[in-house]
């Protein structure tokens, strides 16, 4: 009895140990699922973000891709404006230096029209005090007729003064080519045509500077044909009329010689 007393007893300690080790086995196991449950909610929210990124990322990529192809297209309008720019610039640059050579042209051409019609064109004149135009191919005949004068030709310088009153009757060089006219035509000893002349001069120019002169001139072409009592009567009206001037000197020496 004696020995069996501590089996007996090992019997019961184990059997009273028995329920708790069954509870711990039965913890440890509901810890396990729900381990295992915790893992499998993590894995299917895993799954679900990732399946929802992919979604997401999808739309998006869809959304993009449209847009891709506008930007695409956009950059290609902008290359293709650039171009433009650029050719406008340079088509810019080419018109200014035609515009340049343009106006260069136009310049010169002005300048040589200029050129060929500036001896055409009328030109200022200041002849014994008094101003006024005439054009070159007048003036070039008055000077012309009174280089005759001048050299003595005055047969020639009567036609030719006689030709440019014709031609030019309202010319300022009028009165000056009556002038000469008067003095050619008594060089050639034309003395009655010479006293009409200066007669006409003197009778349309009393206040010309060679009036006195052409008075002077009239009563040496009357002492020529021996009119001694008209040039009298000249030479004391440009005494009388011109008082100051060289003429009514010589015109006083005149007088003199003839009394």
């Amino acid at each position: 009895m004696r020995s069996l007393r501590p089996t007996l007893v090992a019997l019961a300690m184990g059997a009273a140990f028995l329920p708790a080790a069954r509870a711990g086995l039965f913890e440890d196991d509901e810890a396990r699922k729900a381990i295992l449950e915790l893992r499998a909610k993590v894995q299917a929210n895993d799954d679900a973000a990732r399946q929802r990124a992919e979604q997401v990322n999808a739309q998006i990529q869809e959304q993009i891709q449209p847009l891709r192809g506008s930007l695409l297209d956009l950059n290609g309008q902008i290359d293709a404006l650039r171009a433009e720019i650029a050719r406008l610039r340079g088509a810019n640059e080419q018109l200014a230096r035609d515009l340049a050579d343009t106006q260069r042209k136009l310049t010169d051409q002005s300048q040589s029209v200029e050129a060929r019609f500036k001896p055409l064109e009328p030109q200022k004149i200041s002849l014994d005090g008094r101003e006024f135009q005439v054009s070159p191919e007048e003036r070039s005949q008055y000077e012309a007729a009174i280089g005759l004068v001048r050299r003595g030709d005055f047969a020639e310088a009567v036609a030719a003064l006689n030709a440019f009153l014709k031609r030019y009757p309202a010319s300022g060089y009028t009165d000056s080519v009556r002038f000469w006219l008067g003095n050619a035509q008594y060089g050639k000893r034309d003395y009655k045509d010479a006293i009409a002349t200066f007669k006409a001069f003197i009778a349309g120019n009393a206040d010309h500077p060679r009036a006195g002169e052409a008075l002077l001139a009239l009563a040496n072409c009357q002492i020529e044909l021996k009119d001694n009592k008209s040039a009298r009567r000249s030479l004391d009206d440009l005494v009388k009329a011109y008082p100051g001037s060289e003429a009514a000197q010589a015109a006083k020496e005149r007088l003199r010689a003839l009394k």
